[in-house]
């Protein structure tokens, strides 16, 4: 088939996948994340923002920053923007992409037996790599899992968003006896490697990614790496031993081929064939026993509990000071300044904060943003330096912080500002806190509850934490951070 015909075959299903409403709600999320791992400028802002809008990742990545294997960092880590600092930018995007693409299908699951199937397949072909990449660096592992997950989003495509063609393409492989894949490019055009990859261009996926979800045998253009190999290698295993564990009742002859991609495999993944039959020998009784997807149905059924529900919100914002006071002056401004705005946003269970940079136009630029449709409003919000009497300019005079309990009191609805009318009037209640440096306000950080239920009044204690927290970070604006404050 010409490039041509095969290009417009593409374009079709994929007009016909983007009809569904969460499809480009996943497609959108996994740009973001890509393009803040390729940010040169270490951008946390938006990396953080995609995993704390979802309380099971945000749940994950805090697990994997508290493990044994970080321990030296100090444990305790409670923020996101703390977790990032500590296991980097790759290991988090990485993470964050995989949960994307299984949380997508898991919550997009139809009610038909054979798109959950392939699911689990899906499913069973990440734990298998994680698996066979324990002990290696965390960043390659989680880069190994997400090739083995997207070998498999050809088929979850196809079954989940073309389920007609799904079940034609199913009825012809049964009667030719040939496999799903090659029915697929029959009746399709295309194959599912051939959609996959598609996928993996339009997320924008990364080369390495996008070289290693492929089989371990397909041509390549270019020379390989040692390591893209290396994950075609780690992908292939876990495709054939997840087919094998999906297909096979347990027994002699699943044994024997896990035993046959043992020794077929163990070369290439660098594994003592006996080590890597035993793990796969092991994955037999775990998957007997739902073991394979204990983790991720913990995840779902206890996606409220997050780590830190059972803390009180004093508890919460003095482990951010803590988180804060460990990093050096010279950390660079944005990470700390997502750091601190996390921390209020988490500890006192926000609908939204922000943070104001005074700017040489002598004017206060919302610069970071946690909450939502943060990145339509943050270019909308700004004010001038000079008085004016409303209660931002009373709080950027202020020493400390001012907590506003009801922000539709006749008497205080009179002292807010006409931006903040027109962009933040649903706020029921907020607080601003100064951060002073060089006998100036630099910065103001702003929180709010949008729902008057969720109102939490901050008691004395709590406010000396956040005065406190941002004298903290009065130290990161002198000297180059001063310069940067100017670039945010």
């Amino acid at each position: 088939m010409s490039p041509v015909v095969k290009s417009e075959l593409l374009e079709k299903l994929w007009a016909r996948m983007s009809e569904r409403g969460d499809f480009p709600m996943l497609s959108q999320a996994l740009r973001t994340t890509v393009s803040a791992m390729n940010n040169d400028d270490l951008d946390f802002t938006s990396l953080v923002q995609v995993v704390l809008s979802d309380v099971g990742l945000t749940q994950k990545v805090l697990r994997l920053a508290n493990s044994a294997m970080y321990v030296a960092f100090g444990g305790n880590i409670t923020t996101v923007t703390r977790a990032l600092m500590v296991l980097g930018m790759d290991t988090v995007g990485h993470l964050v992409v995989g949960m994307k693409i299984v949380d997508h299908f898991h919550h997009s699951a139809p009610h038909r037996i054979d798109a959950k199937l392939e699911l689990n397949r899906a499913l069973l072909c990440g734990t298998v790599a994680r698996r066979i990449t324990e002990g290696v660096d965390l960043r390659v592992a989680e880069e190994a899992v997400v090739c083995a997950l997207m070998r498999q989003v050809g088929r979850l495509l196809v079954a989940f968003y073309l389920e007609s063609e799904w079940d034609r393409l199913r009825r012809t492989a049964a009667t030719d006896q040939i496999d799903d894949s090659e029915a697929c490019a029959q009746l399709l055009g295309v194959s599912f490697e051939e959609i996959g990859c598609e996928a993996a261009r339009r997320w924008r996926l990364p080369e390495t990614i996008s070289a290693g979800m492929q089989t371990i045998g397909a041509a390549s253009d270019e020379p390989l790496s040692e390591h893209v190999r290396w994950l075609r290698a780690v992908n292939s295993y876990s495709t054939e031993v997840a087919n094998a564990l999906v297909t096979h009742q347990p027994g002699d002859e699943l044994e024997r081929r896990l035993a046959e991609l043992a020794s077929l495999y163990s070369d290439a993944l660098r594994i003592d064939a006996a080590r890597l039959d035993a793990l796969s020998a092991a994955l037999i009784d775990e998957e007997s026993n739902e073991g394979l997807m204990q983790e991720i149905s913990e995840l779902r059924a206890h996606a409220d509990a997050i780590v830190r529900t059972g803390k009180s919100a004093q508890a919460r914002l003095s482990a951010g000071l803590e988180d804060l006071r460990a990093l050096p002056s010279s950390k660079a401004l944005l990470p700390v300044l997502t750091l601190a705005s996390e921390t209020i946003l988490a500890g006192l269970s926000m609908s939204r904060t922000l943070v104001f940079v005074r700017q040489a136009d002598a004017r206060y630029h919302a610069r970071i943003g946690f909450g939502p449709d943060m990145e339509r409003m943050l270019p909308t919000l700004n004010f001038g330096a000079g008085f004016q009497p409303d209660v931002f300019h009373l709080a950027i005079a202020n020493p400390v912080g001012i907590f506003i309990e009801n922000a539709h009191e006749p008497r205080m609805e009179a002292r807010l500002p006409d931006w903040f009318k027109a962009h933040l009037a649903d706020a029921q209640a907020f607080v601003l806190l100064p951060v002073k440096a060089n006998d100036t306000t630099v910065a103001l950080v702003y929180g709010d509850w949008t729902d008057v239920q969720a109102v939490h009044k901050i008691t004395q204690p709590e406010m000396a934490i956040l005065n406190e927290l941002t004298r903290e970070l009065s130290r990161f604006f002198f000297g180059a951070n001063l310069e940067e404050a100017e670039m945010l």
